[in-house]
Formats: C-alpha cells, sequence, structure tokens
C-alpha cells in the first residue's frame, strides 16, 4: 500500500512540475562530483588545466563557472549549492570533494580513486539515496 501511495504522490508532483504549479525540478542532484582541474576552469596561458589546478589548490579556491561535492545538490542554476564534508580524525584536511588522477596521471585519462554510489532517485527529486565510501585511515595523496 505504501508503495502505491508513493507513486501516486510521484504522479501529483510531475504534474504539479509539468503545469507550473510547483517547481519540483528546482532542486537536485546537478552539482558535480569533481570539477577541479577541468577546462572549465582553465585559466592557464598554455592549456594546460590539470597542471594549473591541481587538487591541492580545489579546497582554497572559489569557481567562477560552477561547483563540485561530494552528495551535492544544487538549485537548477547552481546559484546555491550544498555538498557534505567529511573527516575521519586521520586526513589532514576535511573531505570535500572526490580525489583522483589527473589526465596525464589516470590509466585512461581522469580516474577517480573512491567509491561512490547514485541508489535511487525520483524523477521530481523529492527522494534522493546516495552511498560514499569513505576510508577511516589517513587518504594518500
Amino acid at each position: 500500500m505504501a508503495d502505491r501511495t508513493g507513486e501516486i504522490a510521484e504522479r501529483a508532483r510531475l504534474l504539479d512540475a509539468r503545469e507550473k504549479t510547483l517547481d519540483w525540478r528546482k532542486w537536485g542532484p546537478y552539482l558535480s562530483e569533481r570539477q577541479w582541474g577541468t577546462v572549465r576552469e582553465d585559466y592557464s596561458s598554455n592549456g594546460d588545466a590539470w597542471n594549473y589546478f591541481p587538487h591541492d589548490h580545489a579546497r582554497s579556491r572559489a569557481y567562477q563557472w560552477g561547483e563540485d561535492g561530494i552528495a551535492g545538490i544544487s538549485d537548477d542554476r547552481q546559484r546555491l549549492c550544498f555538498a557534505l564534508a567529511f573527516w575521519n580524525g586521520q586526513d589532514s584536511i576535511i573531505k570535500e570533494r572526490l580525489f583522483g588522477l589527473s589526465n596525464s596521471e589516470g590509466n585512461h585519462g581522469e580516474d577517480v580513486k573512491e567509491y561512490y554510489f547514485y541508489l535511487d532517485n525520483t524523477p521530481t527529486h523529492s527522494y534522493m539515496k546516495y552511498l560514499y565510501k569513505y576510508p577511516h585511515k589517513a587518504f594518500s595523496l
């Protein structure tokens, strides 16, 4: 019975969104997991985004064209962004974004070295489920 009730409620939300009664799609998982070091934020003189904007700079720089974060949500224009931050008591920094190797360092280009999963989501984002596996010992950079 509960599943059917949830389905009916989601259909009503979709109808509201389609008829623009309520903007159910205003908020959602529109934040990228990792944006640092991409061509979108490349201000280097030689076009080498990966070396110009390394992971170590990512935690202390403001982005001009977007944001990133772990399990992040934002409005549909990324004017207001929210994401989780973690600390395992071992790392020297708070964990705010996924760590990965740059294009020239990875096996096949960019290579994220963490496990994360989008497990479930309704079309209106009224329900979202995400799993992030955070190591309990110090993260090696």
